[in-house]
């Protein structure tokens, strides 16, 4: 989470749900790549014919869904049954982001509690028929983005419908832009707050020169749920980690609310939360010392106190202590992804600068020269 969060994921969470997500990704993008070269209906291993017709009963007769059935036509509100809404898991008291963060999200729950007011008694929806409540979450992972979603649905009295892009798209084409309209239907069905993450999969900018079926149906879904959004009648809020790939057509419908890393305050509060006085300490264990390690999201810091318990445990230890905490945090930072755009920048030295300057001339690299 941007800020500060007491908990960075919701709870039944799978430990390698991200990587499924990926995986699913790259095989039904290369699916749709293969299918645009060939012209093919379906897999290879059950052909459209061989497809069984729908119905319910499971037992290989009508209605059995195996890989690789073709979808038939079915309705708006039929598609639309797969999505279904549920009790936000957290409040506004679970979260800890910065004050100007919590500032802009109150801010927005009072905006959309004002819409009968602005549209209807003032009139307004004479020129815009359809009000909507679009936010755009955007920071690093572990910053508050999704506990923040689940919290202004609570505060707003609503449901929440969880979508992302993996549960969206389609192997078929045609039926990706047909479930972001489900989706909204199922929002609306239900009066729930839609909370869609991995956004800048469905909001990036459209591609150019489409050639292959795969970028036909990328840019479909991406004009599907434009449209959808100007017609939806309620809350959605779209969350990401890569605002910067975001389709400039986008930008201007939804509120921007960015969720930054941690700072001192958070920190100490989220370490305060995750170190509940069940936990039996050592005396040596202070939060001014936890809070001072830079670099932590709140769901980091959630599992670096469950990394140094478990440690205690295994060692059959009484209390966790100082070090087991600190081994824990060094831990979790070894374990992140080194990815290729992680480059630190330094700023050159005098003499560095001197030299670039004596090789931009010419000069060689001779050091006594000014």
């Amino acid at each position: 989470m941007d800020g500060a969060v007491i908990f960075g994921e919701v709870p039944g969470e799978k430990k390698h749900e991200n990587d499924a997500v990926v995986l699913k990704t790259r095989i039904n993008t290369a699916w749709l790549h293969y299918q645009g070269k060939t012209g093919l209906a379906a897999p290879l291993y059950v052909s459209a014919e061989q497809a069984t017709p729908p119905s319910s009963n499971g037992k290989g007769e009508a209605g059995e869904k195996r890989p690789g059935c073709k979808p038939s036509g079915i309705s708006l509100e039929e598609r639309a049954a797969q999505y279904q809404s549920q009790e936000p898991h957290f409040t506004f008291e679970q979260l800890i982001v910065p004050e100007t963060v919590m500032k802009n999200l109150v801010l927005a729950t009072r905006i959309i509690s004002l819409e009968q007011r602005v549209f209807d008694d003032w009139g307004l929806r004479k020129i815009e028929p359809f009000p909507r409540s679009a936010l755009n979450f955007y920071g690093e992972p572990g910053t508050g983005k999704t506990l923040a979603a689940h919290a202004l649905a609570a505060q707003m009295g609503r449901k929440i419908l969880l979508a992302s892009y993996a549960q969206i798209e389609s192997m078929y084409h045609g039926e990706g832009p047909k479930n972001v309209e489900a989706v909204f239907y199922a929002a609306q069905r239900d009066g729930a707050l839609l909370f869609i993450d991995e956004a800048d999969s469905l909001l990036s900018r459209r591609l150019t020169n489409v050639t292959q079926g795969s970028e036909q149906a990328i840019n479909s879904m991406r004009s599907q749920l434009l449209l959808c959004l100007e017609r939806f009648r309620g809350v959605v809020i779209f969350a990401t980690n890569l605002v910067k790939n975001y389709d400039r057509a986008f930008e201007t419908r939804a509120r921007n609310i960015q969720f930054p890393m941690p700072d001192l305050d958070c920190r100490r509060r989220i370490w305060s939360v995750h170190l509940p006085p069940e936990l039996p300490l050592t005396s040596d264990v202070t939060l001014d010392e936890l809070a001072t390690f830079e670099g932590l999201c709140g769901r980091e810091i959630r599992n670096a106190v469950i990394d140094a318990a478990l440690q205690a445990a295994l060692n059959d230890a009484s209390h966790v202590s100082r070090q087991d905490l600190l081994d824990a945090i060094e831990r979790v930072k070894a374990s992140r992804i080194k990815r290729e755009d992680d480059v630190v920048v330094h700023a050159l030295t005098q003499e560095e600068q001197k030299a670039v300057g004596r090789a931009l001339l010419g000069e060689g690299d001779d050091k006594n020269k000014p």
